[in-house]
């Protein structure tokens, strides 16, 4: 590939990379032979290194000392991104966090291209942050800020549906008006384009996007959802102080159902006052459950577990998750219909911005040739389902789902910068 223009797809759950010249484009294998680097990290106290995706999991499902994060792209927008979490008892920006995991991505570039990369697309969801124009605006900064850290000098940024739409456009040949469906870890995004064969090769697209719209809400968010209801209970979600006067608080089952908050529960306070609540607790012995996790510092086995119940219940019934190592209690049978109820509001939410997205388009759902499907989220059955039906007519069209976005923005780079 003599010349490459590089596009990133920085993920909630996983990140790509896509590479193009001036013929073709793909995606750059980024751990083994696998197109997807998930967006994790591990801090190795034992060798004091730092790992990243699959082997960052893998240390901490091993039970290795140290410190995991995931879900981190979650952190922009929000007040996180200017906050310090303690590791190896050093006070670290999460901005440098992201930092790290930015520089083993363009390390990771560079030694498969020989050399080094200055020019990059990044994807970004249509909305950082629902009804907030300044914190999204924030969050992009943030976003380029650590990008231009790490060595990028130009940067350029693109929606995740329009690369998703200049990748599925490759594969055209009459025109149509897609409507474009990205549902990702942390956000479901939508454009409406037209595209086409003579349409490809434009520099300008602008007049060919009828609509974009999204909404934070993903698949974390649906992790988040099911936790709550199938395994939160059994730590004391939902019950009772000993007076029956009043519930236990919930933040912290919250924090444990919520990827990139579980860490917050490491906090030198949380012990204690895990403790006093367990004091004024009806079942006690709930409680004592959160804690062991919490002491034994398990929080992610446990969402790691509800995700991997969320992915099996995508095209099962029903299905089963020992969690945590924590006993028989934690061994979980989770069903197709709890987790339909768990996410039920959140999928009418999703529903109703594509309803909003027609209007801005001034379309009808008729007009609309095709339905491309991309992001692992959009295999949830009932998010899909309630999408698909507004638009009985259409055409559903699939690429890959985890890849469909770098490919774009790997086109998108070559549109910016040949």
């Amino acid at each position: 590939m003599a010349a490459a223009f590089c596009g990133i797809d920085f993920g909630t759950s996983n990140t790509t990379v896509g590479l193009s010249d001036h013929a073709t484009a793909h995606l750059l294998s980024l751990e083994q032979d696998h197109l997807t680097l998930p967006s994790a990290m591990f801090f190795d106290f034992e060798d004091h290194g730092v790992h990243f995706g699959r082997s960052a999991i893998d240390l901490y499902l091993r039970g290795h000392d140290g410190r995991f994060m995931r879900a981190l792209k979650s952190i922009l927008g929000t007040a996180l991104i200017h906050e310090k979490t303690y590791i190896r008892q050093k006070a670290v920006p999460f901005s440098t966090i992201l930092g790290f995991y930015f520089a083993n991505l363009k390390r990771r570039i560079e030694t498969h291209l020989g050399r080094d990369i200055s020019q990059v697309v990044l994807g970004r969801p249509v909305r950082f942050v629902d009804k907030d124009d300044a914190a999204d605006a924030e969050a992009q900064a943030s976003l380029e800020a650590i990008a231009r850290e790490q060595g990028f000098k130009q940067i350029a940024f693109q929606y995740e549906p329009i690369a998703a739409a200049l990748d599925y456009e490759q594969q055209v040949n009459r025109e149509e008006l897609v409507l474009i469906v990205d549902i990702g870890g942390g956000t479901s995004d939508f454009s409406i384009v037209r595209v086409s064969p003579e349409r490809r090769g434009k520099a300008q697209r602008g007049d060919d996007i009828l609509a974009n719209g999204g909404i934070h809400i993903g698949g974390t968010d649906f992790d988040r959802l099911l936790s709550l209801k199938c395994v939160m209970p059994h730590l004391g979600f939902g019950s009772f102080t000993a007076d029956r006067k009043r519930y236990l608080p919930t933040l912290y089952y919250h924090e444990l159902a919520t990827w990139h908050r579980i860490n917050q529960l490491y906090k030198k306070n949380v012990l204690g006052e895990l403790r006093q609540i367990r004091y004024e607790a009806e079942q006690r012995e709930l409680v004592d459950r959160f804690i062991k996790i919490v002491e034994d510092r398990q929080g992610h086995t446990i969402a790691i577990g509800v995700e991997q119940a969320k992915i099996a219940l995508t095209t099962a019934s029903k299905t089963t998750s020992a969690l945590a190592n924590q006993g028989d209690w934690a061994k979980f049978r989770f069903t197709r219909k709890q987790f339909d109820a768990a996410i039920g509001d959140s999928v009418e939410r999703v529903v109703a911005t594509v309803r909003r997205l027609l209007d801005d388009a001034r379309i009808q759902a008729s007009d609309i040739n095709t339905i491309f499907l991309t992001g692992g989220s959009s295999m949830v059955p009932a998010l899909r389902s309630g999408i698909l039906s507004l638009f009985p007519d259409a055409t559903i069209a699939e690429s890959d789902l985890l890849g469909s976005v770098g490919i774009g923005l790997a086109l998108d780079a070559r549109r910016k910068f040949a």
